[in-house]
């Protein structure tokens, strides 16, 4: 038996309970029941004692006193066990009560599942899918991107199979274990192309812009020493460039991402930073550090990191759409930041990518079929740290910036983001545990040395119900979402013909046409301007496109929002903002009773709606109000918390008048111990 601290009151209340640890989680079974007023938002698989051994960040042990980092083989064990998620939940467990062999037994088995390097085929998830078969007859409406059909179709809605053809040659993965069996290259690059340097140095289609301009990436090819090997790399990508840069029609422009966004273990520096601000396990810490806050935020750069990529978005975006250029970004693998800015930029530009199943579509191209390196970046393992970068928590917190600035033009909600940030450290879902498509494939489970194993099937995370109830997925739905309206068939017919007639028809008196043809003076035309565009580009200084970057920015920002057309974050330092949802949720001093935040707006409207439903009903099958089902979302309005719904109830932790760190500079620890009768405990005031 163990004591879970409760300290979220500046008390030291807790309850006795079972701690116990498998291969799957970390839980605690209290003996008190839980209250009926607690969250209505339940993850089925994972309860609000529950850890999954992925999720634990770091492990402290507190010896007479003094909290110790804990790994490895304990000689002494610790008084009291402190347990920081990546979710941010803070747990404490007091083991001065509990038996030394029971406090042997289950801060070893803690420590050895959570601390220790692990073999990849020993992760949870193989044994949950080979256990639990999962139906793979289930459809979710996400586009997963594994088939020849799925890339076709993705080209053709977004009008690039003209200059854009899919590929097989990577089916049995004999080209590069990175590269997913089918992917998208210009129509000019050969199979041959393609083997020549492992899938390296090739664009690789992202996204087509209705202007015709392209998004594309490209892993760089490995630096050589040898002369005549440089200048065969060199001979090389002239001629990939050339299949996109056909001047003076099509211009291309290379981004380096390597060189214009920080480094991966720079974002892994920042994160670890930033992060300790919010992994605040008792009241006295969290106002020691309330008073310093805003410096202590900006000195983690974390922020500036965020503004960063969605600076590097916009100035992609403004490439394709106001200079009408292709662009290619280039990295190592293609796999991290590219990921990043590839789908900031078509967040930005393609409405469809801000519905629920468009984004989750978008994770599974640039994402999961992109090769990202999911189990060496979360660091699943537990093997290296050195690989290890929050890259994908990242680009959801780009996302939320651009949620929280235009919630309207989201059909999700922050809510849906922070519980998929969270679905990255459950082991039943293979969406986020492989470094690549290969890995996936060819990994069998169980099998000897005479027998081959079997391959097995997974769940997506995009599989909601797993994870929650109707009640609770209506909550990653946003019912603000302006909704793009549908034209019918007259309307398009009448749209088409007139955008037709203005292509063709001049705006000037008619006049009779030239001898060698209208169609021949548009032509000449057209290659005019391109041609004029083209060289003005070419003898533009850096300080011009700067300038050129700055009017495009300013400009859309001085027009009304399309909802449905293009979207640009702004950047400016007070518009960037910490994600309280995610980061503050479970810290009670952060929260505020009956907040007007959106997330309780959302939930005023959904009850509004689930309200007049019942009344339709009502009328239509005259039911009585007794045979009425209360609505699964009714609570008390002051009761809730500015962070629902993670945390539906504010527990009062009251400001001390003077932070407790002023209260150690004021006097000597001797003259305070004097003064005991007179100090006022003002967390029960």
């Amino acid at each position: 038996m163990v004591w879970k601290c409760v300290q979220d009151d500046g008390s030291h209340r807790g309850i006795y309970g079972k701690l116990i640890c498998t291969n799957f989680k970390i839980s605690f079974l209290g003996q008190e029941p839980a209250l009926e007023d607690e969250l209505q938002f339940k993850n089925k698989i994972i309860g609000q004692n529950d850890i999954t051994l992925q999720c634990v960040d770091q492990l402290f042990g507190v010896y007479d006193d003094r909290k110790k980092p804990i790994y490895g083989q304990l000689r002494k064990y610790p008084e009291t066990i402190i347990i920081y998620c990546k979710d941010f939940r803070v747990f404490r467990f007091c083991l001065r009560y509990t038996k030394e062999e029971e406090v042997k037994r289950i801060v070893s088995g803690i420590v050895h599942q959570t601390q220790t390097a692990k073999l990849f085929k020993r992760l949870f998830l193989f044994s949950y899918a080979s256990a639990a078969p999962n139906d793979t007859d289930v459809k979710t409406g996400t586009v997963m991107f594994e088939s020849i059909k799925d890339w076709r179709q993705e080209l053709e809605r977004t009008k690039g199979n003209l200059k854009f053809k899919v590929v097989g040659s990577n089916e049995d993965y004999r080209v590069s274990k990175k590269l997913p069996p089918y992917f998208v290259v210009p129509m000019a690059v050969s199979e041959q192309d393609i083997l020549q340097y492992h899938g390296k140095g090739i664009p690789i289609w992202c996204w087509s812009c209705h202007n015709g301009t392209s998004l594309l990436k490209m892993s760089t090819l490995p630096k050589e020493q040898d002369d005549n090997t440089m200048q065969m790399q060199k001979i090389f990508l002239d001629g990939m460039y050339k299949t996109v840069d056909k001047p003076p029609f099509e211009a291309l422009k290379i981004e380096d991402l390597s060189s214009s966004l920080p480094s991966l273990p720079e974002i892994q520096v920042t994160y670890a930073r930033f992060k300790q601000l919010f992994l605040i396990d008792n009241s006295t810490d969290f106002w020691d550090t309330d008073v310093k806050w805003f410096s202590l935020l900006e000195n983690t750069n974390w922020l500036e990191i965020i503004r960063r990529c969605l600076k590097k978005a916009v100035e992609v975006v403004e490439s394709l759409e106001a200079q009408n250029t292709n662009v290619l970004l280039t990295e190592e693998n293609a796999s991290d930041l590219c990921c990043v800015v590839s789908c900031l930029v078509q967040i930005m530009m393609d409405s469809y990518c801000r519905t629920k199943l468009g984004f989750q579509s978008l994770v599974q191209k640039e994402w999961i079929t992109g090769s990202h390196a999911f189990l060496d970046r979360c660091n699943h393992l537990r093997q290296s740290d050195k690989e290890e970068a929050p890259v994908f928590l990242l680009f959801l917190d780009c996302v939320w910036q651009l949620v929280q600035q235009y919630p309207p033009a989201f059909e999700f909600t922050e809510t849906y983001l922070t519980v998929l940030s969270d679905s990255l450290y459950i082991p039943i879902f293979s969406t986020f545990f492989f470094n690549s498509q290969h890995q996936k494939d060819t990994t069998l489970y169980g099998g000897s040395l005479n027998t081959e194993g079997s391959k097995l099937s997974y769940l997506s995370v995009w599989e909601w119900s797993v994870q929650f109830e109707p009640e609770a997925q209506a909550l990653l739905n946003n019912p603000l979402y302006a909704e793009k309206p549908k034209l019918d068939k007259s309307q398009k017919k009448t749209t088409r013909l007139k955008h037709q007639r203005q292509l063709s028809l001049p705006l000037a008196p008619t006049k009779p046409a030239p001898k060698r043809g209208f169609f021949k003076e548009e032509a000449d035309q057209l290659i005019k301007n391109i041609l004029g565009k083209r060289i003005s580009r070419l003898i533009t200084s850096s300080d011009d496109l700067q300038t050129n970057f700055s009017e495009f920015y300013e400009s859309w920002h001085g027009k009304m929002v399309d909802l449905h057309g293009l979207l640009l974050p702004r950047l400016e330092g007070p518009e960037i903002k910490v994600w309280a949802q995610r980061y503050l949720r479970w810290i009670p001093e952060a929260q505020l009773p009956g907040s007007d935040t959106v997330s309780t707006k959302v939930l005023d409207v959904m009850e509004e709606v689930q309200g007049l439903q019942k009344k339709m009903d009502e009328k239509h099958s005259k039911v009585s109000d007794e045979d009425v089902e209360a609505s699964p979302f009714q609570r008390n309005p002051a009761r809730l918390s500015s962070l629902f719904p993670f945390a539906s109830l504010q527990r009062h932790s009251f400001k001390p008048v003077l932070p407790t760190s002023s209260w150690r500079d004021l006097e000597s620890e001797d003259e305070l111990a004097r003064r005991d009768d007179e100090y006022v405990n003002l967390g029960d005031v």
